[in-house]
């Protein structure tokens, strides 16, 4: 099992730290063993500096993921934009490669004005092009991790992601806890809803899947129109609970990998996570 932050927090730079090159030292003291690198907003390292960081994050037993553009768009009824979507996720298994990462996290994109099954069908022809990119340049280890979204009018269910994962062995859903409980105004309520995002991996992906899912977690504000901001473990108001998921996790998972995005603790909550795991 891998707990790690999704880009650096507050106490990075607090700390004296200062380059991405010192993430990996940081994340040890912090008694962590993930990192998720954020693309969020384009592929931006050179091949070399992405090799310099993930032989310093190889050599800190630090296990490497990386967000890919958030501008991404599977479901566009715009061809133009989806074939571009296919390069940025080429560009980002590009990155990912370079510093060992095997797992790129994949926003699929809106509803906008169509239905949700038409956004559906044009993210699953998007993402077997993209599979085809990857497969084309011999990046075929490299799994695509659709994630679900946080926005009501965002393509990403939970049986949204199921259904782009099933499309090929190779897709890992990334399971939003927060973003599950934003869309739906405060989802989680009873441990079986917890328990029923794992059992629906376990049904459509099959247990090899669902022990190894890749995970993003804090807690999130939200309005009827769902996710409007990250908070952090502190947040007494909104859910969801990092708890029943450590504990579904001990039953189901044994090598889940656990990215916390609070705001600005997300080193410090990813922690809280890991302690209580192995405290289970």
């Amino acid at each position: 099992m891998k707990f790690g932050p999704a880009g650096n927090s507050d106490s990075f730079y607090e700390m004296g730290f200062k380059h991405s090159l010192q993430i990996p030292e940081y994340l040890t003291a912090m008694g962590l063993n993930a990192f998720e690198y954020q693309c969020g907003r384009g592929v931006n390292i050179g091949e070399d500096k992405a090799r310099q960081f993930g032989e310093a994050a190889k050599s800190a037993g630090i296990t490497l993921s990386l967000h890919a553009p958030y501008y991404i768009s599977m479901s566009s009824t715009d061809e133009e934009k989806r074939l571009n979507s296919v390069n940025y996720i080429l560009s980002s298994a590009r990155a990912a490669k370079a510093m060992g990462a095997d797992r790129i996290i994949v926003h699929t994109g809106s509803c906008g004005k169509i239905s949700r099954e038409e956004a559906l069908n044009l993210a699953t022809d998007t993402m077997r092009l993209s599979l085809a990119a990857l497969d084309s340049e011999g990046l075929s280890d490299i799994h695509i991790c659709p994630e679900t979204m946080g926005k009501v009018n965002q393509l990403g269910t939970l049986g949204e992601v199921l259904s782009l994962c099933e499309i090929d062995e190779r897709l890992i859903p990334c399971i939003d806890f927060g973003h599950l409980n934003a869309r739906d105004l405060g989802y989680f309520k009873t441990f079986a809803d917890y328990e029923g995002v794992f059992t629906a991996i376990k049904n459509r992906l099959g247990e090899a899947r669902l022990k190894s899912f890749h995970s993003h977690f804090s807690k999130i504000e939200y309005t009827a129109g769902g996710e409007k901001r990250h908070l952090t473990f502190a947040d007494t108001v909104y859910g969801p609970d990092f708890e029943p998921v450590m504990e579904l996790a001990c039953k189901y998972c044994d090598s889940t990998r656990f990215i916390c995005e609070s705001d600005g603790t997300q080193a410090e909550d990813a922690k809280k996570m890991k302690d209580y795991f192995e405290k289970l």
